[in-house]
């Protein structure tokens, strides 16, 4: 079993959101696998199913924690402890500023770099879970970053946030190894990268 877990805030006037990038993804992930319907659990949003991967079906769990994200440990610690997983059989879809717009990253541990939903989550379970980073660029100063994350994507910038997403879904069944290595990710971020390379010259 794999929990994908996006990071956002719940609700219509933040879905748009470059902070809510992390629930379209996996409200990407959940579609195209045809997961079942969508649940009020863990404090947050979940759909569950199975999933198709190279080594047969898998089981799968989306979850969107609507705590807001300076909470979203609390949902996520909820639902590790519910399913009784380990830490290591999570990856957390987030926006990440030190990222040019459209890149795509995965890593396991290390800072959070001033990202509230991932303090949240390693305040409640510790630092070692993989990061799906979804880069949304950087307003270009730190006064800015605020009103930037929770402001919409803008027109110009939507092919390449639908196309990343969905090449996050096409190939999260290379998530669901058991146990989920390093390898794995690098190989689900190779193929992402590739289908969904990042626009040269994105607009913020």
């Amino acid at each position: 079993m794999i929990i994908c877990v996006g990071l956002g805030n719940p609700g219509s006037k933040y879905a748009g959101n470059r902070h809510n990038i992390g629930f379209m993804a996996v409200n990407a992930i959940a579609d195209a696998t045809n997961l079942g319907p969508e649940k009020v659990k863990f404090q947050g949003l979940m759909r569950e199913g199975m999933i198709e991967t190279p080594n047969g079906r898998r089981k799968l769990i989306c979850l969107k924690p609507t705590t807001f994200m300076n909470e979203s440990g609390r949902s996520v610690q909820a639902a590790l402890a519910f399913y009784k997983v380990k830490l290591s059989q999570i990856v957390v879809f987030h926006d990440e500023l030190d990222l040019e717009p459209g890149k795509f990253r995965i890593k396991i541990g290390g800072g959070i770099a001033g990202h509230n939903g991932l303090r949240s989550i390693r305040q409640h379970l510790g630092a070692e879970f993989a990061r799906a980073r979804m880069g949304i660029g950087h307003p270009g100063h730190k006064d800015k970053v605020h009103s930037y994350v929770l402001s919409d994507f803008a027109k110009a910038e939507l092919p390449w946030v639908e196309d990343l997403n969905a090449a996050i879904a096409r190939h999260a069944g290379l998530l669901c190894e058991d146990p989920l290595t390093l390898d794995d990710l690098n190989r689900f971020s190779t193929k992402v990268t590739f289908d969904a390379p990042a626009p040269t010259k994105a607009k913020k």
